[in-house]
């Protein structure tokens, strides 16, 4: 009996060990599921439409302003006026050429007088007090020349223009200082409007 009590023993034992050495069950790790997104619509709204601003009223010309105190158009204070105040341009010492200054301001002289076809000029040179009767002439006839040339050259017509020479006879300043001289060694165009109507 003693042997039946070990068999039994060892079958129990043998039972136990067996359970205790089943194999571990797999652990099944699940992944959330996520949440699926609504259907979507049979229909989708357009997207909107960015609007162009609204275009800006549309405004009246300014009214041209008026000048009480401009002088009458096509008169010869008109034509200083829109030459820039004198219808003078100044020369260096002892040079008849054109600086840019006297350019542009023979530009507004022919404006005007390309404006007013029936005004004629007389483009009179002038020189400083400084050097003979003799030179001063054959100088101050250059300077008139360089204007009436650039008055021509832009487009006015040479038939209107005639010049002279006044050396440094009619000074327009009495000092004998160079702020007097630069001032006479000038060319000067006199507007002739009789003819304008």
């Amino acid at each position: 009996m003693r042997n039946l009590n070990f068999l039994g023993l060892s079958i129990a034992l043998m039972a136990l060990t067996a359970c205790a050495s089943t194999p571990e069950l797999e652990q099944v790790v699940q992944t959330p599921v996520a949440a699926s997104a609504p259907p979507a619509p049979i229909f989708e709204a357009p997207a909107p439409v960015a609007q162009a601003p609204a275009p800006a009223p549309i405004q009246a010309p300014a009214a041209p302003s008026f000048d009480p105190n401009a002088p009458t158009p096509g008169s010869a204070a008109d034509f200083a006026y829109q030459a820039g105040g004198e219808p003078r341009v100044f020369f260096g010492y002892n040079r008849y050429d054109l600086n840019a200054e006297a350019r542009d301001a023979l530009r507004r002289q022919a404006d005007w007088l390309n404006n007013y076809t029936n005004a004629t000029a007389i483009v009179e040179g002038n020189a400083d007090e400084r050097g003979t009767r003799e030179y001063n002439l054959a100088l101050a006839a250059r300077r008139a020349d360089s204007v009436k040339s650039f008055l021509i050259s832009q487009g006015v017509s040479p038939s209107r223009l005639t010049t002279v020479s006044y050396g440094k006879e009619r000074p327009i300043d009495g000092r004998s200082s160079e702020a007097g001289w630069s001032r006479n060694r000038n060319g000067h165009t006199n507007i002739n409007t009789r003819s304008i109507g």
